[in-house]
């Protein structure tokens, strides 16, 4: 499947302001990246680096007045997630050192108090994938997807107490109970195809036999047609924009279209 995905984002810039811009694909240096800009407005210098998780980061100084970004990536995605029912979870010892940071507890993610709920959860479950089906099954069963409902501040213990949130909520939680039964669980940030209304999306990644998978806690079934962003411990990690200053973000458009 083949998407062009983008974002228009408009700010109202009061003093001279840097900022950090993470809206660039993940994997934009591969054969399946056919197109990728950004275009800002005024032009300013932009400084292109790679983060502690691999994402792309665009730094700039913001100057006063109205400042526009824009971004449009085309690439190749999978149209459906990969699966196999039989994959079991990678014991600790043959874990790789960059997966051993998503075991730990972070911000958002308190999973070190959500053993004793998350073992409940996946008391029948054999392999490393029926337990990070069914943990996210859990949530999409209990949690209440509803706008409004929750802030930036929001953490997965928030989510549970509430039992209302949105994709981020949602994703915490799951993340926070994954990571509570050893099975090392990251927060993604990026664009869904057909995701209704249209906005930025949050779901999550585990490791299970040698490899990471995708699970979506606000679908029904997890959907294939996606487009990475950035890849962080919680939210915290993967904020779009990160400003030092005074500015205010004006307006926001989001599009994922199939190309075909």
């Amino acid at each position: 499947m083949k998407l062009s995905v983008g974002c228009q984002l408009e700010y109202q810039v009061y003093q001279e302001t840097p900022v950090i811009f993470l809206l660039r694909s993940h994997n934009r240096q591969l054969d399946s990246v056919l197109h990728d800009e950004l275009i800002v407005e005024p032009k300013v210098h932009i400084i292109e680096y790679i983060d502690f998780y691999g994402n792309t980061c665009d730094r700039l100084v913001a100057p006063i007045g109205n400042f526009k970004v824009s971004t449009n990536t085309v690439m190749e995605v999978q149209e459906f997630t990969e699966y196999d029912e039989n994959i079991d979870s990678t014991p600790i010892q043959f874990l790789p050192d960059n997966a051993l940071v998503y075991l730990l507890a972070s911000r958002f993610c308190e999973s070190d108090k959500l053993s004793i709920l998350a073992s409940d959860i996946v008391s029948n479950s054999i392999t490393g994938f029926h337990k990070v089906e069914a943990i996210r099954r859990w949530v999409h069963n209990n949690i209440t997807y509803q706008y409004n409902q929750s802030n930036s501040s929001t953490s997965a213990l928030d989510t549970l107490d509430a039992k209302i949130g949105v994709c981020r909520d949602m994703s915490h939680l799951a993340i926070s109970l994954c990571r509570s039964i050893s099975i090392p669980a990251r927060f993604v940030v990026g664009y869904l195809y057909q995701l209704s209304p249209m906005d930025m999306h949050a779901w999550f990644e585990v490791y299970l036999d040698g490899k990471w998978y995708t699970f979506d806690a606000t679908q029904k079934v997890t959907t294939g047609g996606r487009v990475v962003l950035a890849y962080g411990r919680d939210a915290a990690d993967v904020a779009t924009a990160t400003f030092y200053g005074n500015m205010q973000l004006k307006s926001m458009k989001v599009f994922v279209d199939k190309i075909d």
